[in-house]
This record gives C-alpha cells, structure tokens and sequence, in this order.
C-alpha cells in the first residue's frame, strides 16, 4: 500500500475513496497518485496525441489542475504527498498504464454502481478497472469517517488458482490487523459437502503462515447472494475476492461474480487479479 492511485471525476463518490485512501496513508505512510482522465470528445481524440496545445485540451486540463488545487487544500490530506495526474485519455486502460509507470500497489476508486440494462451494456467505472488492473482494487462505495478494517472476507472455490491472491489478501489483513473470513459458498447447482469443502480450504491455506482466520462453508441461491449475505451476517468491514480479468466477448457471456459485487455490495469490496 505505498503506492495509492485514486482516479478522480470530482465526483462525491471520488472524494469518498479519496478519504478512504488519505486514512491509509495516513496510517501507512502511502503515497497518494490522483489521477483525472480527460474525456475529449472523439474528434479531438488524433489531435491530442500530436498536439498537445489544443485549445479545447488545455481549457480541460486547466480546468483539472484548478480542482485538482482545490482538493489539495482539503484539511484531510494534510501531511501526505500526493501527486497530480492529468491524462487525455478516456479509455480505463490507460488506468493499468499509469499503475506499472508509477510502480502503483493499489487502486482506490468510488463507485455508486450500476445495475439492470445499464450494467449488461455499459458496467459501472469500477467494475472496468477491476477487468483491466493487475494491482488490487479497493471500491468504495460510501463515506467513512474511521476506514478501520477488523474483518474481511475473502471468498473463494479454493483451486490453486487463486493462491497468489490469497497471499496478497493475508498482507492486507496483517496490515490492518485484521481477521480473515474464508467463505466457500455452496449452490444447489455446484453443491460441495461440508467434510469435502473443508479438506479443500485446509489444503489450500497449508502453506500460509498465517493463522488470523476462521474457515466458512455456506449456503445460498447464488454465490454472489451468499456472499453478500455471511458478509451482513458477520458484519464485515471488507469483502475479498479473485478476479479473472475477463474481457470483451468472454466477459458478455462468462460474466465475473467480482464486477456483480462491485456493482451490488454496500460495503468495501477489494479485488485481487488472478
């Protein structure tokens, strides 16, 4: 987490995970990347990349860096480096760009999400870069005044897939202190037994040091049903999950259980690429 990119549209949804991330550098000593996409007008688009002086272009990106400027004075990031990124480009990859230049361990970014046919054809901004990044991405979907993080959930089928991920979510835990929630959801169409989904949890964490967890098997219509309600049962500060990353025509029909919690969870959401 020393490294925290936060891309911005000034909304309140913005400046929400912007908070959040000013309470982890805080705590942690991050630095704080804010980042701003332009969104030129596509006929624009060829003249940006070879004329950086466009009228139309500087009026934006002045316009950026004076709120840019505003948020700076904000009393909450008081104490913290941050740095300004203004970029003419409109396109959720140019967020993974900036994440490898930068060196970037993590992206926090707010979200309202997105539901009905406006998620199946458009998607929320979140659930784009949870696709795209290759770093974790921390989704906030609201205000919080004490970002403090006791309990997290980390779901999963427990396939050595998703191994990295989980050593990625044990470092998180063990920077806030946290207890992790291992969850295996069970549907009537993918049903596992207790004694059998056990062994597979167990085999998967054996190799893991890390000893701040309780192991959970439980039952739902869906996954992401059961995932989103062990997490109201226990009440937990944050939800965990893989994310394959699927794009373009994979994603219209496979779908990702990690971009529907995006869109659908109240609480915090952190997604870890596989």
């Amino acid at each position: 987490m020393k490294k925290i990119l936060v891309p911005t549209d000034f909304s309140k949804e913005a400046e929400s995970a912007l908070k959040v991330a000013s309470q982890i550098a805080k705590k942690h000593g991050s630095e704080i990347y804010l980042l701003h996409m332009l969104e030129i007008p596509m006929q624009e688009l060829d003249a940006v990349s070879s004329h950086a002086d466009v009228p139309e272009v500087m009026f934006f990106m002045k316009m950026a860096h004076q709120k840019f400027k505003d948020i700076m004075d904000s009393d909450y990031l008081k104490g913290i480096t941050v740095h300004e990124i203004v970029k003419p480009d409109g396109t959720f990859n140019g967020i993974s760009e900036i994440s490898k230049e930068h060196g970037i361990t993590m992206i926090t970014m707010g979200s309202h999400g997105a539901s009905g046919l406006k998620e199946m054809f458009i998607g929320s901004n979140a659930e784009k870069v949870v696709r795209s990044s290759d770093v974790p991405v921390l989704v906030i979907k609201n205000d919080h005044e004490d970002f403090s993080v006791d309990d997290i959930v980390f779901a999963s089928d427990f396939k050595n897939d998703n191994k990295e991920t989980y050593r990625q979510a044990t470092e998180l835990a063990t920077a806030f202190g946290a207890q992790i929630h291992l969850l295996m959801v069970n549907t009537a169409s993918n049903f596992t037994t207790t004694e059998k989904a056990n062994q597979r949890i167990n085999a998967f964490i054996e190799d893991y040091s890390f000893k701040n967890f309780t192991v959970n098997i439980y039952n739902d219509e869906s996954i992401e049903k059961g995932i989103l309600n062990f997490s109201k049962l226990i009440d937990a500060d944050l939800i965990g999950i893989s994310t394959h990353g699927r794009q373009g025509i994979s994603h219209f029909f496979n779908g990702s259980i990690s971009e529907d919690l995006v869109n659908h969870a109240k609480r915090p959401v952190i997604t870890f690429k596989i």
